[in-house]
């Protein structure tokens, strides 16, 4: 056994991306795209630590129920939302530069959740094939349960973004 930075028998450093075994060569980037336009923004939080993560999570539940008539057609998608918002967040306030900055957008049949930070130098990238509890499937929770995902940068910020189907006004979800 090796431990970081010694030979294998291969040549390769254990946990160095020329070794196979390592995350880095599993993982796969995130495809660069600017999410659809048209959407209002509802509301916007900003965080610095992860201890704000479950006052985010109430508030936006608080958010999403707001406007659902009746609440148990919006239950699953509130729950998924809330979920990717946490794990989005969760990987800007780890891995990225604060503030972490979560907006919650709208049009008449979806919304949008976009998670910033301000860590320009490195790409979002979904976790490849690893052992249970090392981390890294936030993305691929996201791309699993919402409609669309996508990041692109801005001059200041990179932004992650996810959709989700919204109620209509008589509270079925497009």
């Amino acid at each position: 056994m090796h431990g970081p930075g010694q030979v294998d028998d291969r040549g390769a450093d254990d946990g160095s991306p020329n070794d196979p075994d390592s995350p880095a060569d599993t993982d796969e980037g995130l495809a660069s795209s600017r999410p659809p336009a048209n959407f209002a923004a509802v509301r916007t939080w900003a965080l610095n630590t992860v201890q704000e993560l479950a006052a985010l999570r109430s508030a936006l539940r608080r958010e999403l129920a707001a406007g659902a008539d009746p609440e148990p057609e919006l239950g699953t998608v509130a729950d998924q939302m809330v979920l990717v918002a946490s794990e989005l967040a969760t990987n800007a306030l780890r891995h990225g530069i604060p503030p972490t900055i979560v907006q919650l957008s709208r049009n008449q049949e979806t919304f949008l959740l976009d998670v910033a930070d301000h860590d320009l130098r490195t790409a979002p990238r979904i976790a490849g094939t690893r052992a249970p509890g090392l981390g890294g499937f936030g993305l691929q929770i996201a791309r699993r349960i919402a409609l669309d995902v996508g990041w692109y940068t801005s001059r200041t910020t990179k932004h992650v973004w996810a959709l989700f189907p919204a109620p209509d006004v008589q509270g079925r979800l497009a």
